[in-house]
């Protein structure tokens, strides 16, 4: 609080971006963890809530006669122009936020003051949600050719990598440590993924420091062993993700790629994603086109074109493709390294994997393949994403672009993945946010060191408490693309790469209607299940009607046969073909009156039924779905006519029913 110079500044205006006539009055506030508009509509009274943590720019604008204006751009592509009618008022609010988003050690990021109100087994039991452990089990590990190793224990051979790792059997430690040293950072290969339909692997680790002519043989026999823990191919391939003039440039500090003439059996390739520099110029490019006002579609589409992004998202794909299709369907295994291992080369490892198996497209699989090859494996969250004030050339959108290219096959296989793309965007929502511990520091040991999860909670126990809200309508367990590896099509015309504009375009009000396919088709869903409870709720109901009729028509006839033989016709006074001989059966089951079954079967969503699970993002939520109120129709599908008969007891018409 002590950074706040202004705490509360009133007649502020809030401006829309697509109308700049459409100007908000409200109230600003600056807390702690948040900056707060409210509206002074008393009839509205709309709270727009911005994390400190998520601000990524603050802009002071020239004073004009309205007053002074400040744009804020957010992490998570959300931008507010505020109108302050002092100017020195605006000076404080730009000067308290520039000390507020840059924080400059750990415990000032809100995850530590966060607090869901959960008690201390409850926050240990959301960490223990996701078990790397358990992970490599389901893949078939250990095995006869992998073995995990306990060598990094105490982080001794590299600070940046877990201090479990799963290295071939015949991969010594002294091999181990030995191509650690020839490897930059000492990031040495270790497994990622393991395709036990054929024992292939998929393993990752950092450039070595090759330079001209240096060579490492432990280094080579750590390749060999590798190659040789796949007894199905004689060769493995060399997955260097960097432009090859990057990594010839890098032989000049002494670093580069991996000589053929040195490696026995090896296949080299390059890929060429670009460096981070490039990927943080081309999403600013971008953001540029995404904030013209009323651009042209030639002057969209352009801008688009020129700032290179999808062009770096196939790139990624590409690479994911390429090493999927190597495990798969040639049988061979693939090391991938980038320059240090912990950006290029996580992005690729995971879409690899992720188009290998189908267990990653669940809701819980996808959070097991973050923890796993971005998490454990020493993603520096920190750098890349500006948690701390730091080197601005450091941030760049990786993970971002990693979820995109999940995003992007989600639109090619909509029956493929459990979640929607509601539950991409609260995980890209959150790496900002600071929220949540599990996206803190650079690496495991960091955040061993800081005690992340005795003092933050988990994200992935927050979602998979509300993981109904990221369920995807269309998911389809048993179709053939759900169960196996994703196969793209061979030619590249028949994956379309689209502009995302559920995530960079998801704060524009104006722009377009805010129906989701995905929320109507959920809706829709939910009302089908219940209708169909009700009609299995009405069956039951039924047949046991009729098996209370057949066994009082079976008393009657054996009360009529002596009645018959005596010459005698006696009135039956039964009571049995009253509603009174069923209402002990009838409490069991559901009543209901044709008002309550037309307020039943009425579809009507609303933003209330929609809006997401995350506090921070339900408040801008623009989401709206209009679906046919079907209010009309009775839950068998017909029409509902008015009766005056409609106040009766319904099972009036059934004791007319039994006594026909």
């Amino acid at each position: 609080m002590e950074h706040i110079r202004t705490p509360k500044v009133e007649n502020v205006r809030l401006v829309d971006r697509i109308s700049s006539k459409k100007a908000a009055l409200g109230t600003l506030y600056l807390t702690a963890t948040h900056v707060i508009f409210v509206e002074n509509a008393p009839d509205t009274r709309k709270e727009t809530w911005i994390l400190h943590s998520q601000i990524s720019t603050i802009e002071k604008q020239a004073t004009t006669a309205t007053g002074c204006p400040l744009l804020i751009r957010c992490k998570n592509f959300q931008l507010l122009q505020l109108i302050i009618p002092q100017e020195r008022d605006c000076h404080d609010v730009y000067i308290s936020l520039i000390r507020l988003a840059r924080p400059v050690k750990y415990e000032e990021l809100y995850c530590f003051s966060f607090n869901p109100k959960l008690d201390k087994e409850a926050r240990e039991q959301g960490w223990m949600l996701i078990d790397l452990g358990e992970e490599y089990k389901r893949m078939g590990l250990p095995s006869n050719y992998w073995q995990l190793s306990d060598v990094n224990r105490d982080y001794r051979v590299c600070d940046s990598y877990p201090t479990e790792l799963y290295v071939p059997k015949s991969a010594t430690a002294h091999i181990i440590v030995g191509s650690s040293k020839f490897r930059s950072r000492r990031r040495f290969p270790a497994l990622s993924y393991y395709y036990k339909d054929n024992h292939a692997s998929i393993c990752r680790s950092s450039q070595p420091l090759s330079g001209f002519s240096a060579r490492c043989l432990e280094d080579e026999q750590m390749l060999q062993a590798i190659r040789k823990a796949n007894p199905g191919s004689d060769f493995i391939y060399v997955v260097d993700t960097r432009p090859k003039l990057n990594a010839m440039a890098n032989r000049a500090a002494g670093k580069g790629y991996e000589n053929e003439d040195n490696y026995s059996n090896i296949k080299f390739q390059f890929i060429g994603i670009e460096n981070i520099h490039v990927m943080r110029s081309s999403l600013q490019k971008m953001l540029e086109v995404c904030e013209l006002k009323s651009p042209s579609m030639s002057d969209f589409l352009w801008g688009l074109e020129n700032s290179g992004w999808l062009r770096h998202i196939k790139a990624i794909m590409d690479a994911g493709i390429f090493i999927a299709k190597a495990v798969s369907e040639e049988g061979a295994s693939v090391l991938v390294h980038c320059s240090d291992g912990w950006d290029r080369t996580a992005q690729v490892c995971s879409v690899a994997s992720l188009l290998l198996d189908p267990h990653y497209r669940t809701l819980k699989g996808f959070m097991v393949l973050i923890e796993k090859d971005w998490i454990s494996f020493g993603h520096k969250f920190n750098h890349r994403y500006g948690n701390l004030d730091g080197d601005p050339k450091e941030i760049s959108p990786v993970i971002d672009q990693f979820i995109e290219c999940v995003w992007q096959l989600m639109e090619q296989f909509p029956c493929a993945f459990e979640f929607n793309e509601r539950f991409l965007i609260h995980i890209q929502h959150h790496i900002y946010s600071c929220q949540f511990g599990n996206f803190l520091c650079n690496s495991q040991k960091e955040r061993q060191e800081l005690k992340i999860q005795e003092r933050t909670y988990s994200l992935w126990a927050h979602l998979w408490k509300n993981r109904a809200d990221y369920l995807n309508p269309l998911f389809r367990a048993d179709q053939s693309q759900t169960r196996g590896t994703l196969r793209l099509p061979t030619t590249p015309c028949n994956f379309m790469y689209k502009f995302w504009n559920g995530m960079y375009n998801r704060f524009e009000k104006g722009l377009q209607p805010r129906q989701s396919v995905t929320d109507y088709l959920m809706a829709v869903k939910e009302e089908t299940q219940q209708l169909e409870e009700e009609l299995e709720a009405l069956e039951d109901r039924l047949e046991k009607i009729q098996k209370v009729q057949l066994n009082h028509t079976k008393v009657k006839s054996k009360q009529s046969e002596p009645s018959k033989h005596s010459g005698f016709s006696t009135s039956d006074n039964s009571t049995a073909n009253t509603p009174q001989d069923y209402s002990g059966n009838m409490k069991s089951f559901p009543s209901r009156s044709p008002s309550q079954g037309d307020e039943d079967s009425a579809l009507i969503l609303t933003q209330d039924n929609l809006k997401s699970s995350d506090p921070d993002l339900s408040a801008n939520s623009d989401q709206e779905s209009g679906v046919e109120d079907l209010s009309c129709r009775s839950p068998s599908g017909g029409e509902c006519a008015p009766s005056e008969d409609s106040g009766k007891d319904r099972d009036s018409d059934e004791a007319v029913f039994l006594t026909a």
